[in-house]
């Protein structure tokens, strides 16, 4: 009896054991299950993640190219070093490094205190008013810290080019001050009319809103600074020796060609960085403004090879390089514009016109030039921003789209070369009759190696002569 008691009682719980299991199983079932209903993801939205992450790969692709380039234009600094250095004479080979040092060192401080904020702040229709010293900027990956080291460059080159056209004759201490007042404010307010909408896009830019057309700087880089050493070389006068009583010019030989060359290959190499770098977008521009740089520069040495070949009766290395830097200043202002066929006719032009404008400014105007500088520069960037209004396939003269664009670029020109050679010449007349421009005539014969800085180029090697 006992043991059927106990059976039973067993059965009783495991039912009811069985009865609360289900039971709880079922409300676990019912509280689960909207849990589960509110963690589920909602749908993502791969589209908007995706053009996100695509836009910022973009921008970090940008900074990056940019800053290549900077750096490119940088090494620039070395190659007009090697060209002056070596197409001047040995005991004047200090002072031209010397100023290539100090217009950049100079240049990066009064571009980033004054000049950059003239040239890219908001303007007030004739020059910037803010972003002096990049105020109102914060530290970090802002995009402005990488546009102001690419335009520091470009400033620094514009300085350069007067260096040359002056050399073996101009104080050190006056150089300091044109080179300071070029980046300070010279350079600055023109490129503000031309290219102050880069940074801000709304900005008043007068030039540029007119459709003026200067992509990386025949103009705004190159012919500014020709035109400011046309200035500097008129009122300094000539080197001692250079013209005979009759006005009849006499040659005087740069003493390293080797350097030279050197210094236009280093030139040529830092130009695929002026000029696909003034996109500031790593696309595939960058591949097809290369392409046409490089075949303006070939056409320039060729066609300046072939002219002096022909007027000289030899195949003048001076004049071949020059040639080059010819092709690659013409070639600045519409390389993002024309045809690789254009980009070689531009070159050659450049070439032909390089070699005529040494010779008429040496003999004709008697304008004492060492480098070519205002030849180079001035001539052949006028050249190259008007050729934009020829050569451009979506607006030149050669497609069938009128003298438009031909016009505006020739306003353009023209108010850089007054702009400029007008400053210029104030500027350079004031440093004249205050501090200086010129070296004494002793200085000038034993070079300004010795007598304006103490130091000998080639120590040991080096003979002095009165030439």
């Amino acid at each position: 009896m006992w043991i059927k008691l106990k059976t039973v009682l067993v059965c009783l719980c495991m039912v009811a054991g069985l009865t609360v299991v289900t039971g709880t199983a079922f409300a676990l079932q019912e509280t689960v299950e909207p849990a589960v209903e509110t963690l589920s993801p909602e749908p993502v939205d791969v589209e908007s993640i995706t053009a996100a992450i695509t836009e910022e790969l973009q921008s970090n692709i940008n900074i990056v190219w940019t800053c290549i380039a900077a750096f490119l234009v940088f090494f620039m600094q070395a190659g007009f070093a090697m060209v002056e250095t070596g197409f001047t004479r040995a005991k004047n080979a200090v002072n031209i490094l010397m100023k290539n040092l100090m217009d950049f060192s100079v240049g990066s401080i009064a571009f980033f205190l004054v000049g950059f904020g003239l040239m890219f702040g908001a303007s007030n229709g004739l020059f910037g008013t803010t972003l002096f010293g990049l105020s109102g900027v914060e530290a970090g990956p802002d995009w402005s810290w990488t546009f102001l080291i690419f335009q520091t460059v470009f400033a620094a080159t514009a300085a350069t080019i007067v260096s040359g056209a002056m050399a073996e004759r101009t104080k050190f201490i006056s150089y300091l001050f044109y080179s300071m007042g070029i980046t300070f404010i010279i350079y600055p307010i023109f490129g503000s009319w031309a290219w102050g909408n880069l940074l801000i896009g709304d900005n008043i830019s007068w030039l540029a809103d007119m459709g003026f057309h200067d992509f990386a700087g025949s103009t705004v880089v190159h012919s500014l600074g020709g035109w400011l050493a046309l200035a500097g070389a008129i009122v300094l006068g000539p080197r001692l020796g250079k013209y005979s009583a009759d006005g009849r010019p006499n040659a005087i030989q740069g003493h390293n060609l080797p350097l030279a060359a050197l210094g236009v290959f280093i030139l040529w190499f830092g130009w695929f960085g002026f000029n696909p770098g003034s996109t500031t977008t790593g696309d595939g521009s960058i591949g097809y403004i290369a392409v046409t740089t490089n075949l303006s520069a070939a056409a320039g040495a060729i066609f300046a090879l072939i002219t002096s070949w022909v007027l000289l009766k030899k195949p003048e290395l001076s004049m071949s390089l020059n040639g080059a830097l010819a092709g690659l200043v013409a070639i600045t202002a519409p390389c993002d514009a024309v045809s690789p066929v254009g980009a070689i006719c531009i070159g050659a032009i450049a070439g032909i016109l390089v070699v005529l404008s040494v010779l008429f400014i040496d003999f004709i105007l008697k304008i004492d030039d060492p480098v070519g500088a205002i030849s180079v520069h001035g001539v052949c960037g006028l050249w190259g921003t008007m050729a934009y209004g020829l050569f451009s396939t979506s607006e030149g003269l050669f497609y069938g789209y009128g003298v438009k664009a031909f016009g505006i670029q020739f306003v353009g020109v023209a108010t850089g070369f007054v702009w400029a050679f007008g400053l210029g010449l104030i500027l350079f007349f004031i440093l004249k009759k205050t501090i200086g421009l010129r070296v004494s005539a002793e200085e000038e014969l034993k070079g300004l190696d010795i007598g304006e800085h103490g130091n000998e180029a080639y120590a040991g090697f080096q003979i002095f002569t009165t030439e």
